[in-house]
């Protein structure tokens, strides 16, 4: 097998000098990347075009951190989006065309190529190893990151690491406790305060910012609907008992993951309609359908809302 094929296959990249030690000429790197046999994404470092092509935008990220911690070692560690990714927490909507890492040598801060250098304390506790690399831990990581974006995409952040138990409530509201005074961080009590573990997925969670933004009641989450016998028939992404009104988020995700051996989309999509009109003769209750676009218009979510509840505008 080829040498450099099995260090993309364990780091997703190798080096110019990893090529010369595997029997490259300087002509050879030269052809490979000027044919686009080979992609240079960052100074020295090098991905084959084909496997490159087949990542997409986070686990391009992944690789970048590969090859900036390759470069840095123990000056640095992961943090903010790029510690995200690290612990495998959903990101959406951040900018992933920088690697972010947290200076534990004393070093400044700046923003030097593809590698932004944060300062900041960080103590043993503070660090993590996962899978061999040094990393903030996951609650400082996603705050860090949340207090540069939107409180929409933070709550996403949160919900996200909540739910596949990164963290729990209780350390993400100890860790804020710890930066809530810091640069950029004040905004990020009110996500806090929303995040619930039980959202499924980041369309959900965008979901739940924009009913509390739009001043719609607070639903519950993950609502079972039951038969006269008790027997579980689905579940609800959002329940608003006092209007007799479900909620459901539809992503092409979701109809992904619900796919059986041998379906097609639209197979699922059918058995999904068939669920949606049995939890509404079962309740009695409305439905309010979200997608992605209607995430595009928020005052429509809120005008159908009012419709859907009977509910004044």
């Amino acid at each position: 097998m080829d040498p450099l094929r099995c260090l993309t296959a364990e780091s997703g990249f190798f080096t110019r000098q990893e090529a010369l030690n595997a029997g490259c000429s300087e002509r050879q790197i030269a052809r490979a990347r000027a044919s686009g046999v080979w992609v240079r994404f960052r100074r020295g470092c090098y991905a084959f075009a084909d496997e490159w092509a087949q990542l997409d935008e986070v686990a391009r990220h992944r690789v970048r951190c590969n090859a900036v911690l390759r470069s840095l070692g123990d000056a640095v560690v992961l943090s903010h989006v790029s510690g995200v990714i690290r612990h495998d927490i959903d990101v959406w909507g951040l900018r992933l065309d920088r690697v972010h890492v947290t200076r534990v040598d004393g070093g400044p801060g700046r923003v030097e190529g593809d590698v932004v250098h944060h300062e900041g304390l960080v103590t043993d506790q503070d660090v993590v190893d996962v899978e061999g690399q040094r990393v903030l831990r996951a609650e400082r990581c996603v705050l860090e990151a949340g207090s540069r974006a939107s409180n929409e995409k933070a709550l996403c952040l949160m919900e996200s690491g909540l739910r596949q138990a990164k963290f729990d409530r209780d350390a993400l509201e100890s860790q804020f406790a710890l930066m809530a005074h810091w640069p950029f961080a004040q905004h990020l009590h009110i996500p806090v305060r929303l995040a619930d573990p039980r959202s499924e997925s980041v369309g959900e969670s965008r979901g739940n910012w924009w009913f509390w933004a739009l001043g719609i009641p607070a639903p519950e989450l993950q609502f079972e609907i039951r038969d006269h016998s008790g027997r579980v028939l689905g579940i609800a992404d959002w329940w608003w008992e006092k209007y007799g009104l479900l909620g459901e988020f539809d992503g092409r995700v979701k109809y992904g993951r619900l796919l059986k051996p041998g379906q097609e989309p639209g197979d699922v999509v059918f058995e999904e309609k068939v669920r949606e009109d049995l939890l509404r003769e079962t309740t009695g209750a409305k439905m309010l359908r979200l997608t992605w676009n209607d995430y595009r218009e928020p005052r429509r979510i809120l005008a159908r809302f009012n419709r859907l509840a009977g509910r004044a505008g």
